[in-house]
């Protein structure tokens, strides 16, 4: 091989190095890219608690590989209909029962899950699996669990309450499957 030869050999894989490296770095920014508009805040919030973006995005790629092996599904018009109505109760209740309002709206708020297919698991394993199809509503999940960890302990006020029965109404909205502006708006 002549000098020239193994230049343009050089010169060669070296272009194929850099264009493996673009490729790369354009592949991973698109992942990225799509990860933080799909998941917004929990991206985020993911990223803090696993202390990298690369360990965060192998996070929520889990997440989603484990919820696409459950059986979500949507709920029918009778399932959405008694839900819906037991939420006007749970809301009613709110007058003369606050505590006991904010626990029966988590109560059905699992249920809601459970029919959707949602595993019982804990409720970090719940947020995490709410995360993938509902990421825009689970904080809401995550402050109304907190509110009630602080009822249980008698340390929540009847604003608390409230505020918790909001959170709850804004995931149980997003379950439900109907963007009811009705619903969103009571309590």
């Amino acid at each position: 091989m002549t000098n020239e030869t193994l230049i343009l050999a050089a010169v060669v894989l070296a272009a194929a190095v850099v264009a493996i490296a673009l490729a790369w770095t354009f592949s991973a920014r698109r992942r990225r890219e799509r990860l933080r508009r799909k998941y917004g805040p929990e991206y985020e919030r993911t990223v803090k608690d696993a202390g990298s973006e690369a360990r965060a995005e192998a996070l929520l790629r889990e997440r989603e590989k484990r919820v696409a092996s459950y059986h979500i599904r949507e709920l029918n018009a009778e399932e959405r209909g008694r839900y819906s109505e037991a939420w006007r109760r749970v809301q009613a209740m709110f007058v003369d029962d606050p505590g006991g309002a904010a626990t029966e709206a988590d109560m059905l708020v699992t249920d809601v899950m459970r029919t959707r297919g949602y595993p019982m698991a804990d409720f970090d394993t719940r947020a995490e699996d709410l995360t993938v199809d509902h990421a825009n509503v689970v904080h809401h999940y995550r402050h109304a669990r907190e509110i009630a960890g602080r009822h249980a302990r008698k340390q929540a006020s009847t604003e608390d309450l409230r505020q918790a029965l909001v959170h709850y109404r804004e995931l149980f909205a997003d379950l439900l499957g109907e963007r009811d502006r009705n619903l969103r708006r009571t309590a």
